[in-house]
């Protein structure tokens, strides 16, 4: 049987680079670990950590085609981050202007979590543990 080790990264690709790379920087705090402009492709590369472990490359392409992304569309449904306190983690988002979803319970682990986007309307989840 295959073996997997862990997760290595997640790719988005973001339609305004400069608007995600706040959004997911200096909001969301992930860390930048290397930014790269491809000019072949007129394209951005950039790196981000949580806590020191790489965990999203987000690109820039001219033109990238629109793809449906909510939670229940064909694909990926939504990528979470690990909270200590979703209202907290909500609180904050909420100050820096970022719409969010109300706070909701997990009936099967008793876990409360929220949805919100990212400034492509990819959906981004806050799930408390």
């Amino acid at each position: 049987m295959l073996k997997l080790n862990h997760i290595h990264h997640i790719a988005i690709i973001c339609s305004d680079y400069e608007r995600s790379k706040h959004f997911y920087t200096e909001i969301l705090g992930l860390e930048i670990m290397q930014e790269i402009y491809r000019a072949a492709r007129d394209s951005y590369k950039l790196d981000l950590a949580l806590n020191g472990q790489y965990v999203i490359e987000l690109f820039s392409f001219p033109n990238p085609p629109v793809r449906p992304s909510r939670p229940e569309a064909l694909g990926l449904r939504h990528l979470a981050f690990a909270v200590g306190n979703v209202e907290e983690a909500k609180a904050a988002l909420e100050a820096a202007g970022v719409e969010v979803e109300p706070i909701r319970v997990d009936e099967h682990t008793g876990r409360r979590f929220t949805f919100f986007s990212d400034p492509d309307g990819l959906p981004l989840e806050f799930y408390e543990g």
